[in-house]
């Protein structure tokens, strides 16, 4: 089922953050049912999130049952908010669309130099957007590359079995 007329819509709420696994460095904050409700989908839903006055990043709402939504709040983000298990936190997230994909520059020039970016394109949206996502998380210039290289991977694994169906 689709969204998109949630698509662009903001929320802005205020929620406790919560220790989500234990022994892991795992938070996250429970996103109030009258937000899930307004998006009308009990599915995973793309947004960019920000925490108090965080730089923007990309997330996915999560369902978690029973019409309940969670944000995940990654150990980067509550160390630039300073902020632990047990804060208020003040979360503003903007609705994406999860079919539009936009590839980073150095991950669309690898696939072009293997001449797989087609492939690439011809993957899922969620697939893509997950390998993006994945590759902008990498804290380290080694781990970005490394993850340019699963991206190029998955599209040539991607080019190798739409042309085993031709």
């Amino acid at each position: 089922m689709k969204h998109s007329a949630s698509i662009g819509k903001q929320f802005s709420f205020e929620a406790i953050l919560e220790d989500w696994a234990e022994g892991m460095d795992y938070c996250a904050i429970p996103v109030p049912s009258e937000v899930t409700q307004a998006l009308g989908t009990k599915g995973p839903v793309l947004v960019m999130a920000r925490v108090n006055e965080s730089e923007p990043f990309q997330v996915s709402l999560f369902p978690v049952g029973g019409g309940q939504h969670y944000i995940r709040i990654k150990a980067q983000v509550r160390k630039e908010t300073n902020t632990k298990t047990g804060d208020l936190i003040r979360m503003r997230v903007t609705v994406l669309d999860r079919d539009s994909v936009e590839i980073p520059d150095d991950l669309l020039f690898a696939l072009r130099s293997e001449g797989v970016e087609k492939a690439f394109q011809s993957l899922p949206p969620g697939k893509q957007n997950f390998i993006i996502r994945r590759l902008n998380e990498a804290a380290r210039p080694e781990t970005r590359e490394r993850r340019i290289q699963e991206g190029v991977l998955a599209a040539l694994q991607r080019r190798e079995k739409l042309s085993d169906q031709s």
